[in-house]
Parts: structure tokens; sequence; C-alpha cells
């Protein structure tokens, strides 16, 4: 079925859409039945499944299991744009480059899925944009990037209780991009920021290059430890407290609803700005506990992309937030970037609004289902037993014995090309009382690496 819009499939898409619009079918109707639809507009069975799932994707509709399809009517919204800003660097550490330029055959220290969970995906054919139906001037694109990408975006927020409209939307090259404007926007050298640790380390690179002096609030199962934050709050004054609350990388874990609730009231009493970073926003339930959606951006800027659900070379982030905020990072992103690539916009565009996009994430979501209990059990086996962790996510946080030496585990992993991500490396004073290793939930149950482990677990006894 050719993906660029020129089937059945997608005419009667347009024309659902359509008569939704127009007001001919009202939200909450159901849509007709497959079989009825398909005898009264004489195509397959198959096309308008294929039709229904596009609705689903672009908003228009939503599927009841057991029940059928129903109208979902869709608040659109145009776009607008404020004024200036400007900086400095980019940021690259040891783990980072490994992760770029792969030199070790068994990946536990990946950040990524291994490129076997994404095959369905079958992005190569949405690459042929010479068959789409709709001309690309070649040029730099907005910097706010492609407004009907904004668009969908927009609509996915307000599917998680994020209100926003598609001017508050900034489209990025990724999240690493979407933090590094940030912190220039927000911050001056020398400022203080909070951050998780254990915490996201790509992050802390940025603030040391811009000179943000940093503080790690600990981590715990189910989220910050708000006591902890409280005193670093009182004494520190930060402007900024950077975090992921949900399948948390490295931890694994996600913070409770009362948790959020009491880290947004004391961001509010300590006036400090809340950067909440969410890379798997599309694999966690809607109705997760977002700093975001309890916040409504007023306090709280928003950061995602599809890096960590669709592929990392595509590199398609984005920032919610204030207006006045995003007015100020589309300027600096013009500034420093010009753009981002409207081709590549479109690219993930198209994979969304013809629901590749969510079949893909429902079958990443059953191999995460798949893959946690064997390496749960595999952990344990080794003597690693691993911390609770949200099965929404990739990773698991490893606690090792207090005489293992984490860096020495790392060498002698790497010389049996074994990649490991030790614990430290997430911590902003690169060092931590509790060694630690994070691992990819895809490779844990790897038989070289657990045999690599339990030896040393053994040996440290």
């Amino acid at each position: 079925m050719d993906p660029q819009g020129s089937t059945k499939a997608e005419s009667l898409t347009l024309r659902l859409m359509q008569a939704i619009d127009q007001g001919g079918m009202t939200a909450g109707s159901r849509l007709r039945s497959v079989r009825d639809a398909a005898t009264k507009e004489g195509v397959g069975v198959n096309t308008v499944v294929e039709a229904y799932n596009r609705l689903v994707a672009r908003g228009y509709a939503e599927s009841r299991p057991g029940s059928g399809f129903y109208v979902r009517r869709v608040a659109r919204s145009r776009a607008a744009a404020p004024a200036s800003h400007v900086s400095e660097a980019v940021d690259v550490v040891s783990l980072l480059r490994e992760q770029l330029e792969q030199h070790y055959e068994v990946r536990v220290g990946d950040g990524r899925p291994p490129a076997s969970w994404m095959e369905g995906a079958d992005l190569t054919r949405h690459l042929r944009l010479t068959r789409s139906g709709e001309a690309s001037e070649h040029g730099y694109g907005s910097p706010w990037g492609y407004l009907p990408l904004r668009e969908t975006v927009a609509r996915l927020l307000n599917e998680r209780a994020i209100h926003v409209q598609t001017p508050q939307v900034l489209l990025t090259q990724g999240a690493n991009h979407a933090l590094d404007l940030i912190v220039r926007h927000l911050l001056d050298a020398g400022d203080t920021v909070l951050v998780d640790s254990p915490g996201y380390y790509p992050l802390f690179g940025k603030l040391k290059l811009a000179k943000i002096e940093m503080a790690g609030v600990p981590r715990l199962a189910d989220g910050p430890d708000l006591d902890a934050m409280a005193r670093l709050m009182q004494s520190l004054r930060p402007r900024v407290f950077f975090t992921q609350s949900l399948a948390h990388n490295p931890t694994g874990g996600s913070i409770s609803l009362p948790k959020a609730h009491k880290l947004l009231q004391l961001a509010a009493e300590h006036d400090c700005l809340v950067v909440e970073d969410d890379p798997f926003a599309d694999l966690q339930p809607a109705s997760a506990p977002r700093l975001a959606a309890l916040d409504q951006l007023d306090r709280v800027i928003y950061v995602s992309s599809f890096s960590k659900t669709l592929s990392a070379s595509l590199r398609v982030g984005y920032i919610a937030g204030a207006a006045h905020h995003v007015g100020a990072l589309c300027d600096l992103k013009m500034v420093t970037v010009v753009s981002t690539s409207d081709i590549v916009e479109r690219v993930v565009h198209q994979f969304i609004t013809t629901g590749q996009y969510r079949r893909h994430i429902n079958r990443l979501k059953a191999r995460l289902a798949e893959a946690y209990p064997p390496a749960l059990r595999a952990l344990t086996r080794a003597g690693a037993p691993a911390q609770a962790a949200d099965p929404a996510g990739y990773y698991l946080w490893v606690r090792l014995p207090p005489g293992l030496s984490e860096r020495n585990l790392a060498r002698q992993a790497a010389a049996a090309g074994i990649f490991l991500a030790p614990g430290a490396v997430f911590h902003p004073e690169r060092r931590s009382d509790e060694p630690a290793i994070r691992v990819h939930v895809a490779y844990a149950t790897d038989p070289r690496f657990i045999r690599f482990l339990a030896a040393a677990i053994k040996g440290a006894r």
C-alpha cells in the first residue's frame, strides 16, 4: 500500500476527516462497522480497517475494543512567532561515543533498543519522498519546524492532558538539542540547577560546558527525594530542576502522583522552573503522572522526542511550554542551527498519520512486556537483582556488591567485548558511594553478559 496518500484507504480517510470537520459526524458517534463501511464505500474490508486506523492516528477517532470506532473531534490551531537570544557548545563523553561508534558486540550499556526491535517500523519506504503528493521547496523550512507535525504533536500532548496550542510547540533535533536550547535560554554561567542523581549524563556535560553549577537530587524508586530537594532549594536557590519523571534514565523508575504534586508545590514555593524530559512518552499511558499535565506548562517546560521509540538517526524531538519561553527558544534555534530538517519532519509526520507509528509502538510495547520477566530472572540468578522499574521504559538499575569497582568491572567487560554503562557516569559529580550499572532490558539476558556478571560478583564476595 502506497504510504504517500494516493491509496483508496487515504481517500476514504480524507472523506471521513472532512465529514467530521464539517460537523456531519458528531463527537462520540460510532463509525459504521468495518463490513458496513466496506459495502457502502465499495472497497475491501482491509481498506476500511486501514482508513479507520489512520483516523485514530490523526486524532479523529478512537478505537474501543469490542465496540468499534468512535468519532473524536480535535481542536486545530495555527502557528505564531515571537523574538531573540544566543550562546555556545556541544558535549561528548566516552559512554556517548561508544553508543555512536559501537565497538562492542554485547551492548548491555546501550541506551537504545537493538535494530531488530525497530525493523517492523520499515522506515525505508517512507524516505521515498518523491512519491509524496506534497511539494517541498528544499529550502531551510520554518525555524518552528514542519507545521503539520507540530499540530500532530500538539494533539498527542492534549491526549496526555497537557493542554497546548500549536504555537507552544517547537520542533528540535531530538531531546538533546531541546535541552541544549533550554540551557542556553534559561541559564547564565554561575547559575545553579538541580538534576536527578543518578540522572541523564549528556545533560550534565551540557551544563558543565555552560559553566552551570549542578547539585544532585537523589533519585528514589518513586521519584526524587523531596526532603533532600527541599534542603537544596532552601540553601542554593536553584533556577531550574531538570528531571525525567517517567521510565527514568538510568534507574527505570517512575514518579508517583503524590510525589509529583509535592514536587510542583516545592518548585512554586522556591520559584524554580522544572524541565521535564519524557523520552518514553509514547510507551507510557496517557494518564501517567506527568508534571507538565499537573502544571499545564505554567512552571514546567516539557521535552520529548521520537528518537527512543522510532529511530535515533531521525533526530526529531520537541519542546512544549509557555508561549514566551517557546518563542525565545525558536529564536535561539534560528540563531544557532537556522532550522531543523523539514524533510525528516515530514517523514515522521507521515509515519504517524498513516497509522504505522501506532502499530510500531504496539509491537515495541509487546517486546518490552516479553523482555522484562526473563531479564529480571537472569539478573537475579547472576546475583545482581535489579531495582523495580517501569516496564514502559528500557532500563534496569543494578546495584553491585560494595567491594566491586565499577571502573574495574567496565574495563574487564571491555576486554571481553562487553559494553557496560557504569553507574558513576550518571551522577553529576561522576562518582557514587554505591556501585551500580545501567542495563538495557533488551540485552540483559545475553548469556555472555550474565556469565561475566555472575563470575565478577562471585569473585567480589
